[in-house]
């Protein structure tokens, strides 16, 4: 079976975690989870790869940080949930633009199978 490398990938964690937040804010581990589900088990991302996106991504102002109880009624442990800022919506439509290109030129190198 054939994985996906991390060097292969590793350019576009931004764009998967900025997708998740376009929906709502959320926190780590459901982000992880989320992932994986949409990519159907293909792609799990590493728990380090993950908090230092975060880190990146606060730093440069795609996404903010901010502590809430998941629990309305103000039970259970506090978590770190992330949510995307406008500048993070502007860079997401920019890595999906890079991706079209990125997708376009790799494709003139990729034999056919089919042929």
């Amino acid at each position: 079976m054939v994985e996906i490398s991390s060097d292969v990938i590793r350019g576009y964690n931004d764009t998967m975690i900025l997708y998740i937040l376009m929906r709502e804010p959320s926190y780590g581990y459901n982000i992880s989870k989320e992932i994986k589900r949409i990519s159907d088990g293909k792609y799990a991302i590493k728990e380090t790869t993950l908090y230092s996106a975060f880190t990146r991504m606060e730093k440069n102002g795609y996404i903010e940080s901010f502590v809430a109880n998941p629990d309305p009624e103000g039970n259970g442990k506090k978590r770190t949930y992330y949510r995307i800022t406008n500048h993070g919506k502007e860079y997401y439509s920019n890595k999906c633009e890079e991706w079209d290109l990125t997708k376009e030129v790799v494709e003139l190198f990729i034999e056919d199978k089919g042929e």
